[in-house]
């Protein structure tokens, strides 16, 4: 089922503004109440809070390159892209509810990053989930959108070419 143009503008922008606001605030109180102090363990230490500046991208990959091609990679040209899947989601994209909210959150996770990298030219990352020995590379909360926007996108894919569907 197709969403009308004007119903997905606004699915679009209350995304945007509701996940970079949060996103961009949870940035905000962890570096006030966690920079330079012992990262905080809750419900039995599966989730831990710990603020670290992340040079790189995805779980520090690309932090050992040097500044200027991190400034192009990860600063200019993930801003490229996301105005490109913001650009494509707002005007052509017409695959339904799961597509739309999919790229709108790929697009907000985007953005709330690249807000950090032309301000800081880094990351503020503070999130770590596991059990035991197994845990997660320190996240925020723009990781969340960003995979979960990729989550929805792929499962709108996977039901549009199910035999179900169509």
């Amino acid at each position: 089922m197709h969403m009308a143009a004007r119903k997905r503008v606004v699915l679009v922008l209350v995304i945007l503004a509701a996940c970079v606001g949060c996103d961009q605030k949870s940035k905000y109180l962890a570096g006030e109440h966690l920079r330079g102090r012992d990262g905080i363990s809750l419900a039995a230490d599966t989730f831990r809070l710990d603020y670290t500046e992340n040079q790189g991208a995805f779980l520090g990959l690309g932090a050992f390159l040097p500044a200027r091609w991190r400034t192009a990679l990860f600063t200019v040209g993930c801003s490229a892209a996301i105005a490109a899947i913001l650009s494509y989601t707002l005007v052509v994209a017409r695959e339904g509810y799961f597509q739309v909210v999919g790229l709108s959150l790929i697009c907000a996770g985007g953005i709330g990053n690249v807000i950090d990298r032309w301000a800081y030219g880094y990351t503020r990352d503070f999130l770590n989930v596991g059990l035991g020995p197994i845990r997660t590379g320190i996240f925020n909360v723009a990781d969340v959108a960003l995979m979960t926007g990729c989550l929805l996108v792929l499962l709108a894919q996977l039901r549009r070419r199910s035999p179900e569907s169509g």
